[in-house]
């Protein structure tokens, strides 16, 4: 693929630039062109309940959030909207409200003569969606677009005489009967649904409009938004701004790591003017992780920074996800999940019972290793030794100057500076050499023949601000010159825990979601702390290397949660049920739950979960498989027992392990 054919989804792929786009108006708070990146939310109190979508319109604002969305699934909640923005007014504060519809056009146009934004989602605004397998001749194609489009002309005219924003916001979980009819569960799908209605605003000359592509899967929403960009380039339309958000994002960490690494990988590339992180926790939460993604992107414009070599042949394809071709050296490379490495070298004297935090348990009673599923697979010793037998699952890796030193062991690896490795006398391991370089050292090596070697693994590191697209440059390298060696991607951050989390899910995540990456090598941050400080922050970058690997679908260690947060629909508390269900099913490796507030983010928003938790009434849970309905209307206090039956029917539940002390 030549990079003209990728170019237009991209200002640039090694520098940090910007995407241009028209600028919309909302309220007094006008979006993209220049503008900052906006950041927003939504609330989760009943829209009919005045005073209480105030109190928490107030503390959404108060703690910085820009713009708020507001449910509006019928009539009704459309006319209290006058009522709930009348009292913020009142109270001094004009922050741009949005009405969120789905399936009711008379409301939509009812929100458009009353707040500053609409959002309408295609998949369920004036199409169908009832899971139904239609064949559809082109005249009927035809005729549903017609019908669509008399639905959708009047909310056009309105927000345009009423000078209204509108989001299209394509869901990969909603997507219409005729759109899968046609182009299938796909980001091609998600593009065409939104361009569909995109085309009647054009045609009506109406441009205050803003786009989103949300999925649950980071892989495929950052593939959606990309191919919108190069679709919209491609048509002549005008570059909208983008309205960013992984949906369904879930909780805790977890749900961090999934919105960062979406989010994240298209900020990278300067698309993205508005961002929502989609959590299951009290909005309020959602505002600092997305101020924080903002924030890095704000900086990142005003760093400067010697040039990469430019791109001149796109070697990969970034609409569709393919693993770069490496060869397998020992467990690393090839068709092998992806590896990680923890740092022990900043110790002294290590024992068992430290590798404890990294997923390996020494059983004294027993004189026996138990490994976790987020075992770490190889430990880094920096200039010491290991005075004891490491378990099966784990290997060391040691500093070239001490390892040269030592007889060859089949469970011991050299890391060799990149300098070290080019000298002639350099000795190797006859199985496995990890050679340490910076993305600045591949990219001017004089020599690339050596990089053929089969027993080499790098260990890609840079100290570059703009770190991912330079990263990204590094893997186009090895690809451009057909460089199959295995890539570990080794990154450490100083900034606080809660932007580490962001930034590494950004860095890594970004890479993975295309298919660069053979291994992740997170680092303590450079501080002195005394030895149990260190072994939780060990445990804390275990986590979040195979939170990363997880969500990235690059290696399962453990159950996905997908995880709705909550609006005015929602018919039961996300917070406390996702944590219920989360104690009794957290030990399913592999098995992927969508746990859903209402029918609106029902069996279509939970995309490819396993099993659906949803919300059909008061007190009342419909239980899914994949997409099916298998039990109607099951009590709420029944409800999280009728899914562990449901889950061991299909033969995929095992008792929760004892724990290990």
């Amino acid at each position: 693929m030549e990079l003209s054919t990728a170019k237009p989804y991209c200002p640039s792929l090694t520098t940090y630039r910007r995407r241009p786009t028209v600028e919309v108006h909302i309220g007094d708070l006008p979006l993209g062109s220049m503008h900052p990146i906006r950041v927003q939310s939504m609330t989760t109190a009943d829209t009919m309940d005045t005073q209480a979508v105030v109190q928490e319109c107030i503390r959404l604002i108060e703690a910085g959030c820009e713009y708020v969305r507001i449910t509006a699934p019928s009539i009704k909640e459309a006319e209290n909207l006058a009522n709930i923005k009348k009292e913020l007014r009142r109270r001094g504060y004009t922050t741009p409200l949005i009405a969120d519809i789905h399936f009711t056009p008379n409301a939509a146009e009812l929100a458009a003569r009353i707040v500053e934004k609409v959002r309408i989602n295609p998949g369920n605004y004036a199409d169908k969606k009832r899971f139904e397998i239609i064949e559809y001749t082109d005249a009927a194609y035809e005729a549903e677009l017609e019908r669509i489009r008399k639905k959708f002309i009047p909310l056009v005219k309105i927000c345009k005489e009423y000078g209204t924003a509108m989001r299209i916001g394509t869901n990969h979980g909603s997507l219409s009967d005729r759109i899968m009819s046609r182009y299938g569960d796909t980001p091609l799908g998600m593009v065409e649904s939104a361009l569909e209605f995109l085309r009647i605003c054009e045609e009506f000359d109406y441009h205050n409009i803003v786009l989103s592509m949300k999925a649950s899967n980071p892989q495929v929403m950052v593939q959606a938004y990309r191919l919108l960009v190069q679709k919209m380039e491609e048509e002549g339309m005008q570059p909208y701004p983008l309205h960013l958000g992984v949906t369904e994002a879930g909780d805790g960490e977890d749900g961090r790591i999934k919105s960062a690494m979406g989010i994240g990988a298209l900020l990278e590339d300067g698309l993205g003017d508005t961002i929502r992180v989609s959590l299951t926790e009290d909005p309020v939460e959602e505002i600092p992780v997305a101020k924080a993604l903002a924030e890095r992107y704000h900086k990142r414009a005003r760093t400067q920074e010697a040039p990469l070599p430019e791109v001149i042949r796109l070697t990969y394809n970034p609409f569709a996800y393919q693993r770069r071709h490496s060869r397998p050296v020992l467990s690393v490379g090839g068709e092998q999940v992806p590896r990680v490495i923890a740092d022990y070298s900043h110790f002294t004297n290590i024992e068992p019972a430290d590798l404890k935090p990294i997923g390996h348990y020494y059983l004294p009673a027993t004189d026996k290793w138990h490994m976790t599923d987020d075992g770490a697979d190889f430990v880094y010793l920096g200039r010491q030794a290991v005075p004891f037998m490491l378990p099966n699952g784990l290997k060391a890796i040691q500093d070239y100057e001490v390892w040269k030193d030592e007889p060859e062991s089949p469970h011991v690896f050299p890391l060799i500076t990149f300098s070290r490795w080019q000298q002639e006398d350099c000795r190797l391991h006859t199985r496995c050499n990890f050679v340490r370089l910076s993305v600045d050292e591949l990219l001017q090596a004089d020599n690339t023949a050596r990089f053929h070697d089969g027993n080499i693994v790098l260990v890609l590191h840079t100290g570059r601000a703009h770190a991912m697209p330079a990263l990204r440059r590094a893997f186009l390298f090895l690809m451009e010159q057909d460089i199959r060696v295995p890539v570990v991607v080794e990154r450490r951050y100083n900034e606080a825990w809660e932007q580490s989390i962001l930034y590494a899910s950004t860095d890594i995540g970004g890479l993975l979601l295309d298919g660069m990456g053979d291994g992740v090598f997170l680092r303590p941050a450079v501080e002195d702390k005394d030895k149990a400080a260190k072994l939780l922050e060990l445990k804390q970058l275990n986590q979040l290397a195979f939170g990363i690997l997880q969500a990235s679908r690059t290696r399962t260690t453990k159950t996905e949660y997908i995880a709705c947060p909550s609006c005015g629909r929602t018919l039961f508390d996300l917070q406390e049920t996702t944590a219920m269900i989360r104690r009794h099913t957290e030990h399913l490796k592999g098995v992927k739950i969508g746990i859903m507030g209402c029918i609106v983010n029902g069996p279509g928003e939970m995309a490819d979960a396993d099993y659906g938790y949803v919300g059909s009434g008061k007190g009342k849970i419909t239980l899914y498989r994949g997409k099916e309905v298998v039990r109607r209307n099951v009590p709420s206090e029944e409800a999280v027992q009728a899914l562990i039956e449901l889950i061991r029917e299909d033969g995929r539940w095992i008792e929760p392990p004892a724990p290990v002390e």
